[in-house]
């Protein structure tokens, strides 16, 4: 059941999560997590893998409703909307790129990247213009026509990013986009989305356990077991763990995690 807010989020934070609570079949995905990012900031959600960066992403996205707590995109309250609500939320005021760029393969490269737009019910030039547009700051706009069997991974997960940031989003979602990329690739898509956040104003919020890759943000958030690192190890030090995989407290992301509530 979703607690009712209490009050509005701060007027500079574009999106704003109070304690909240998500659970994966039983198991605890979240746990009382609370943060705010600003509008135009880059926020790294950081931690190993099943530490709850995904969960969050997908909380602060409106692809699942959290159980307790609070989500706020400026002065909505995603967290009392209802499905169709939030469908559209994503459609016009978010994009989207995970670790495998998900293109459909019938689609030519250019229609992949436009996909958000034409759902929208763009016409079919504004759609390809602005897709194209896209194609091209990132480098790829010689494969507009083409399938996307024709592209290597790196030049895939750049469509992707094309198709995240195709209808200006206020907030990018990056789960891991540079997971399956080599080094030189990370480093090239990681310069492409952040030239456009700053460009554009897009807020993005980063999620990944590489330390290069978090290194591009503003600022960043560590998460452990679903909670707060700072939390986390608290918690692990009181029951004899030693907060055993959490960054220490002392720590620039233990300090970071310390600034959230649980």
């Amino acid at each position: 059941m979703v607690a009712p807010p209490d009050n509005a989020p701060p007027d500079n934070d574009v999106l704003w999560a109070r304690s909240v609570h998500y659970s994966h079949s039983g198991s605890p995905g979240l746990i009382g997590v609370s943060v705010g990012v600003r509008e135009g900031e880059i926020l790294a959600l950081t931690g190993p893998r099943g530490s709850g960066k995904t969960t969050l992403l997908r909380c602060l996205a409106g692809h699942v409703v959290p159980e307790q707590g609070e989500i706020w995109f400026n002065s909505v309250p995603v967290h009392t909307l209802g499905a169709l609500a939030r469908e559209r939320m994503r459609r016009d005021r978010f994009g989207w790129i995970g670790p495998d760029p998900l293109l459909l393969p019938e689609l030519k490269v250019w229609e992949n990247a436009a996909l958000p737009l034409l759902i929208a019910g763009a016409s079919h030039r504004t759609a390809k213009a602005a897709a194209c547009e896209w194609l091209d700051r990132l480098d790829v706009g010689g494969f507009a026509r083409k399938r996307p069997g024709a592209l290597t991974r790196a030049e895939s997960q750049r469509v992707a990013l094309a198709r995240a940031l195709v209808n200006e989003p206020a907030v990018v979602f990056a789960d891991e986009p540079t997971a399956p990329l080599h080094r030189a690739e990370r480093a090239l898509l990681l310069r492409a989305l952040t030239t456009a956040a700053r460009s554009h104003e897009i807020t993005v919020l980063l999620a990944t356990h590489d330390e290069e890759t978090a290194a591009v943000a503003d600022r960043r958030v560590a998460l452990l077991d679903g909670r707060p690192a700072g939390t986390a190890a608290a918690i692990g030090a009181a029951t004899g763990a030693g907060g055993v995989g959490g960054p220490s407290d002392e720590t620039p992301e233990g300090q970071a995690a310390c600034s959230l509530s649980a």
